[in-house]
């Protein structure tokens, strides 16, 4: 109800004077790897620039010309928001993190404990500033596993490195989102990570106040939070707030 609240409420905002700023262009969407299959079915007409939420933060900060901030954690969104340049950032999605092995399993990973028995594994991570890096560092802290990042073979700039790496044989495992080896084609395999390890993962979107289509910003994410990009984020696999 909160988000159909919000989408109503930002339509309105729409009505009632954005769009005297609105443009012919389309809406540049500055969004998280892991919404590259989803948002472009949301908003086909908007252009978007898919990497790692910490690299588009920055891109951002740099004065890069983004209407539309999509962060796979609200770390990023919630920070250019204390630093003025973004507008509030909502919640639009969950998601829930995976151990994703190769579609054969050479390694023969069974759960994330096994990442720790085999001696000659080749795992692939994000960086440690990445939200799945961060996200993946926190779950092995929990488990009390940090200890296989030593295994670590690259340490990707984000999700969609890793899923490429795993679906072409050059590593054993990697922690990727769920809905990232739903998208893989069933060429990556999940292994669920125990329950008391999982993070909570939380997508943020906001508009970006330099942003010279403010009024295509708006509804872009009120298109985000309606009915619509609701059903089209749970048909890729994403959690609703």
């Amino acid at each position: 109800m909160r988000l159909r609240a919000t989408a109503l409420a930002l339509v309105a905002l729409v009505g009632a004077g954005w769009t005297s700023a609105q443009t012919d262009d389309p809406v540049t969407v500055y969004a998280a790897a892991s919404l590259t299959e989803s948002l472009p079915r949301i908003s086909a007409a908007s252009r978007f620039q898919f990497a790692g939420s910490n690299q588009l933060a920055l891109q951002i900060r740099q004065g890069a010309p983004a209407d539309v901030f999509a962060s796979a954690s609200p770390i990023y969104t919630q920070q250019l928001h204390r630093e003025g340049l973004v507008e509030r950032p909502r919640t639009f999605a969950t998601n829930s993190l995976v151990l994703a092995v190769p579609k054969r399993n050479p390694a023969r990973i069974r759960s994330v404990c096994d990442l720790a028995k085999r001696p000659s594994l080749k795992l692939v991570v994000a960086g440690a500033k990445v939200p799945v890096g961060l996200y993946t560092r926190e779950v092995l802290k929990r488990l009390e596993l940090l200890r296989v990042l030593r295994k670590a073979v690259s340490q990707e700039p984000d999700v969609r490195g890793i899923v490429g790496k795993l679906a072409l044989g050059e590593a054993d495992a990697g922690f990727v989102y769920a809905t990232d080896v739903r998208a893989a084609g069933g060429r990556l395999v999940a292994i669920p990570l125990p329950r008391r390890s999982q993070p909570t993962i939380r997508y943020e979107v906001a508009v970006v106040k330099s942003s010279k289509n403010r009024a295509g910003a708006f509804e872009l994410i009120a298109s985000l939070l309606g009915a619509d990009g609701r059903r089209e984020l749970a048909r890729a696999g994403f959690g609703l707030p």
